[in-house]
């Protein structure tokens, strides 16, 4: 197998300090457990921070070093203000609350944007030291979202996968931060981007489309003419290893321990980092409630409630730890009595036998996040309960949920809801907790840690060789105009010449376009044409002054110089617009905000002031039914940049090179300048000599990209110059 590439913010390694030794101990969380053995087994690397160093003694850190690089592990040195700006900073308190839709408790300035990014760098540059051609590099997370994209610029041709552990959020959720673009920029720089669920991935296909009008098909998007990967794939745990955990004698023995403890209750559980994202507060509420509204539970419930400490700098979550004590207290003071209190709270890290134990004790176990991109400690109660009985309350809002379907649903902001569930729990009968528990195993145990590592890395590794076309730029593009005798231009107009508008009107030219074109035209070594999408009467009012050829409806229309006649490719027929006009139509009446524009050959559904999730919907839709209509039919249905266009099979911009450069002098240069797949065939009928530059980041057979409207501007500004 390929040599695997591991990056991730910790390395899968805790040192810990001993007197005057140094030990460096492997992690046994989900990702370290199942990375281990394709780490192992390809020779790779894990890149990664190794936690504070920075007290270490000289002696002590090179132990440390030496033991990294026996275990296969490059560390990244963060001084203490990159920690607190990259991690607790831009990470955790811009990323983390905004993926998990606390946007209340996003910061009014992302200052430690900049560390995040350079930080970013630093991975970047330790990853193109270690890799070595063939390796395949699998990014992990949300703070390293920039890094993909670093990475494809320093190695572009490496096979770079990405897997977000987190909720990715709503696009409109995410288009509130202010660097969204860079950071989506940064996850497209990946061959494969990875979510735990098909919800995450349409969030992110949607904030793709919304914030870079880039349009998901299925399961890729195009993206500088690569093709990106998209999918969900729902981490899993060490399955194996927990149900071995909870058959041994000594957790047995903890487990009658427990019973014996609760002898005549019912024992409640609930295991969670002290986040905010968990719902512990409304959780507690629910036991509250049911307390509250049910007096014969008072006594013989006992709610088990583990709060492992997590970001104990960060000033939110030491505010959180007192709400959540407040809580307990409130309710312990209410309903506890001098032999025995409702909650007991264990604000302290339990070890995983420990943690088998109190998952095989328990009744019911309470998962409720208010927002949680898997949570594993579902699969864990799972896995740990062999006996198959036990039942597990789960929050609709944990990835998790779209697993376990046979765990019972509650909404955690509904605390009403989430009592009844806990009481649904508590009561349910013994053949049904069973049935439920058998469904669940069966489930976490067919997508386990390692099926999650094989499923994703078999797709990444599975994708066709990468292979990226180097394209010349703008500089490059000019010297070969420059050293040409003549030219004889051809530009598209809309995405080309000017962006795009949210109505066709809108896009008429400026006077730096006017006085741009003005100029080209004043050399006598250079003609220009403008070939457009656009009707004939548009460009006449437009252009009709400047001594240049124009060609409207992509060629359908023709008029070489000033005071032609407009002429027409002949055998071109309109009589299937009586059968498109009412569908189209149709979808104009029903998507606000879409309008049809009628052209003298052709038809063109508009959505650009659509919302674009919404529109690109319909798109397809209205696509497939056209499709379906003129299947028969002479017709081309062209999707374009928010524009689905019905026109006459064989009227493509292709037809109109011969009759530009038709007269013109030996030794002229033919150059085509366009932005989308219309513009395509102009640029296959381009001559051998011909020049074919693509403005955009889609497919394309032009020799030459440059970035869009602003750099082909600026690109004949400097002919111009020259």
């Amino acid at each position: 197998m390929p040599r695997l590439l591991l990056v991730s913010n910790r390395l899968p390694v805790t040192v810990k300090v001993e007197k005057d030794s140094v030990a460096v101990v492997r992690s046994s969380g989900g990702l370290a457990t199942g990375l281990l053995r394709p780490h192992e087994r390809s020779g790779g690397l894990w890149i990664g921070w190794p936690g504070d160093v920075s007290r270490l003694s000289e002696t002590q850190r090179t132990q440390v070093e030496a033991r990294l690089a026996e275990e296969r592990c490059v560390p990244i040195h963060l001084s203490p203000s990159e920690v607190s700006r990259y991690y607790e900073g831009y990470s955790n308190r811009v990323l983390w609350p905004l993926c998990h839709y606390m946007l209340e408790r996003v910061p009014r300035q992302d200052r430690d944007w900049e560390v995040y990014r350079k930080v970013n760098e630093r991975f970047a540059d330790l990853v193109a030291r270690h890799y070595q051609p063939g390796d395949t590099i699998w990014v992990h997370d949300y703070q390293l979202m920039l890094l993909p994209g670093m990475l494809r610029q320093r190695l572009p041709e490496a096979r770079i996968g990405y897997f977000h552990h987190i909720p990715f959020p709503s696009s409109e959720i995410f288009r509130t931060l202010p660097r969204r673009e860079a950071l989506l920029k940064g996850l497209l720089g990946a061959d494969l981007i990875g979510f735990h669920t098909v919800s995450y991935v349409r969030h992110f296909s949607g904030s793709l489309l919304r914030q870079l009008g880039l349009d998901t098909d299925v399961d890729r998007v195009m993206w500088e003419g690569r093709q990106v990967r998209v999918g969900a794939f729902p981490m899993g745990i060490d399955t194996e290893a927990f149900e071995s955990l909870a058959k041994e004698p000594s957790v047995l023995e903890e487990v009658a321990s427990l019973r014996r403890s609760a002898e005549g209750q019912r024992i409640l559980l609930g295991i969670d980092r002290l986040d905010y994202t968990k719902g512990i507060p409304r959780r507690l509420l629910a036991v509250q409630r049911l307390l509250e509204r049910e007096p014969a539970w008072r006594g013989r419930l006992r709610f088990i409630q583990v709060a492992v400490p997590s970001r104990t700098q960060v000033s939110e979550y030491a505010t959180y730890r007192e709400l959540v004590n407040e809580l307990v207290g409130r309710i312990n003071g209410h309903y506890g009595t001098t032999q025995n209190v409702p909650v007991h709270y264990l604000y302290r890290s339990f070890n995983e036998k420990q943690l088998a134990g109190l998952y095989r004790a328990a009744d019911v176990m309470l998962v409720t996040p208010v927002r949680d991109g898997m949570n594993l400690v579902a699969k864990e109660f799972c896995a740990a309960r062999p006996d198959e009985d036990g039942v597990l309350v789960l929050s609709e809002f944990a990835g998790a949920a779209d697993e376990l379907h046979r765990a019972v649903a509650v909404n955690p902001y509904d605390v009403e809801k989430a009592a009844d569930a806990i009481e649904e729990a508590l009561e349910m009968a013994e053949p049904e907790r069973r049935e439920r528990m058998r469904s669940l195993r069966a489930q976490v145990k067919a997508h386990d840690v390692h099926w999650w590592v094989s499923s994703f890395l078999g797709r990444l590794q599975g994708l066709p060789s990468v292979s990226v076309r180097k394209f010349q730029g703008a500089t490059e593009a000019l010297g070969v105009m420059k050293s040409a005798e003549r030219l004889a231009l051809m530009l598209d107009y809309d995405g080309t010449l000017v962006g795009f508008a949210r109505r066709p009107e809108l896009a008429a030219p400026d006077d730096a376009l006017r006085e741009l074109l003005g100029k080209l035209l004043a050399r006598p070594d250079l003609s220009v044409s403008v070939v457009s999408g656009r009707p004939k009467e548009t460009l006449e009012a437009w252009f009709g002054t400047l001594n240049m050829g124009l060609y409207a409806e992509h060629g359908l229309w023709s008029r070489p110089k000033p005071g032609d006649t407009w002429k027409m490719l002949e055998g071109v027929s309109a009589e299937w617009k009586d059968a498109a006009r009412p569908v189209l139509d149709e979808f104009a009446a029903r998507v606000p905000g879409s309008f049809v524009e009628e052209k003298s050959a052709s038809l063109a559904w508009h959505y650009r002031q659509v919302d674009p999730e919404f529109g690109a919907l319909q798109s397809r839709e209205l696509r497939l039914k056209l499709l379906e209509t003129f299947a028969r039919r002479p017709v081309d249905v062209l999707p374009g940049d928010q524009v689905v266009e019905v026109r006459p099979h064989g009227v493509h911009k292709g037809r109109v090179v011969e009759g530009v450069l038709s007269g013109l002098p030996p030794g002229t240069r033919a150059v085509a300048i366009g932005d989308d797949r219309t513009d395509e065939d102009l640029f296959a009928a381009m001559p051998a000599d011909g020049l074919t530059i693509h403005a955009g980041n889609k497919p394309t057979r032009a020799t030459y990209r440059v970035s869009g409207p602003e750099e082909v501007r600026k690109l004949l500004a400097a002919l111009v110059a020259s």
